[in-house]
């Protein structure tokens, strides 16, 4: 039997469901990817002439799918930020990235290189394809969208995890390049440390940080300050633009041998600076936001179908277990770590430290560095990966909903308290 009409009409229920799904599942401890990932466990167990969904056989398209993925939540991401960025404002953010993941990265190392046997260039990959979090997944636990009053800023939970996705998903990506480069060269620091350090630490970064900065603030000249009326996007209501900022930031930025990831982020933000008090910011998310949904129903369906189908091939229980270490000991104690000290009170410390969602960003890093490198464990760090995923996928979906709703409930319980000063309430510390 041809499948191309199964395809085509389960394409169309998937689609609709994607409409459906987020309006049904409002406030239920289940979540829309949980939801897709049993389907494709399902699809592919029961439908015979499905094409074969194994991540390593077609690498070149899991590739540029997840990349396309990442960059468009990116986007998403940076548009629902409502707070200026700042050295107080973002403190957990910055928190976060230089204390977390860098603790995150030696900590998975550690574990992969210890417990699992694997060579250094793997272990330094596993880490870095795991120190992420994923803007992509996590949508339950993010900013909602952009609000046209900036004074009514994210909760610092909400805030914390949305910029932390948005950053931490780029830089990952100098781990990943010492992985390939430890993998190419060896484990000797003299033969790959000083090159890593100069280009793929320095160069790409700064080239991300200029190109993005520069093409958002042309963007954003663009929507909201164009003297003539018929070029000045803003007035039109064209959500499609947003596709346009996010493939410009990117192509160029990666045109320049920079990290295409951070660009578009920092080009997000940048665009959001421009004009806060505007309701375009609202027409470019929303866009971006169906845009991404769909990319995520495909991803996430097809790793279903990848896992049911023989993606855990020769799993162990060792590998279950670090699997489980990594994302309900690992995230949540260096998270806790590195938010000590800072603004958040301890109940949105919790929230912060647990929620470190893995997703799509994982599943883009191992494709490129195993396209890039040479490297041996390709078995046991796709397994691993995969059940961390996976994992994320239903401890966090079965979580995430109860989890906020009470931290929302407490929040607004604290603010009575102090005879309900709203301005006060969503960035004080539960």
């Amino acid at each position: 039997m041809d499948p191309a009409p199964l395809l085509y009409a389960g394409a169309g229920l998937a689609t609709l469901a994607a409409a459906l799904l987020p309006r049904l599942l409002d406030r239920a401890p289940i979540s829309m990817p949980m939801l897709f990932l049993g389907a494709g466990a399902l699809t592919f167990t029961v439908v015979e002439p499905l094409p074969d969904p194994d991540p390593a056989r077609h690498s070149a398209a899991l590739l540029h799918l997840t990349e396309v993925c990442v960059i468009i939540s990116l986007m998403g991401a940076g548009l629902a930020l409502n707070r200026a960025v700042s050295a107080r404002g973002w403190g957990s953010t910055w928190r976060l990235l230089a204390i977390t993941m860098p603790l995150s990265v030696v900590c998975v190392g550690v574990l992969g290189w210890s417990a699992l046997g694997l060579g250094v260039a793997a272990s330094v990959l596993l880490a870095a394809a795991l120190a992420p979090t994923d803007p992509v997944l996590a949508s339950e636990v993010q900013a909602a969208e952009p609000a046209e009053n900036p004074g009514s800023d994210e909760d610092e939970a909400r805030f914390a995890l949305t910029s932390e996705a948005g950053l931490n998903d780029g830089l990952a990506f100098p781990f990943t390049h010492a992985a390939i480069a430890i993998s190419v060269a060896g484990a000797a620091p003299s033969l790959w440390l000083a090159h890593w350090l100069a280009v793929d630490v320095l160069w790409r970064t700064a080239a991300a940080l200029a190109i993005g900065g520069l093409v958002g603030w042309l963007l954003g000249k663009l929507f909201f300050s164009v003297p003539s009326e018929r070029f000045r996007l803003a007035e039109h209501a064209e959500g499609f633009v947003a596709l346009a900022a996010t493939f410009l930031a990117y192509g160029l930025t990666e045109l320049a041998e920079g990290y295409g990831f951070i660009a578009v982020f920092v080009c997000a933000c940048t665009i959001r600076a421009a004009e806060r008090h505007h309701g375009y910011h609202q027409v470019l998310h929303r866009y971006v936001e169906q845009a991404e949904r769909m990319l995520t129903v495909l991803i996430v369906f097809l790793l279903g179908g990848a896992a049911a189908t023989g993606l855990f091939t020769g799993v162990s229980w060792q590998e279950i277990a670090i699997a489980a270490v990594i994302l309900l000991l690992v995230r949540p104690l260096t998270g806790w770590l590195g938010l000590l000290g800072g603004r958040t009170g301890p109940r949105e410390r919790a929230v912060i430290s647990f929620f470190g969602v893995r997703g799509v960003g994982s599943l883009f890093y191992v494709t490129y560095a195993f396209q890039e490198g040479q490297f041996s464990d390709h078995g046991v760090v796709w397994r691993v990966v995969g059940l961390v995923v996976i994992g994320s996928i239903l401890v966090h979906g079965l979580s995430a909903s109860p989890a906020m709703w009470l931290l929302d409930r407490r929040r607004r319980q604290e603010a009575r308290a102090r005879q309900g000063n709203a301005d006060e309430a969503p960035n004080t510390p539960v």
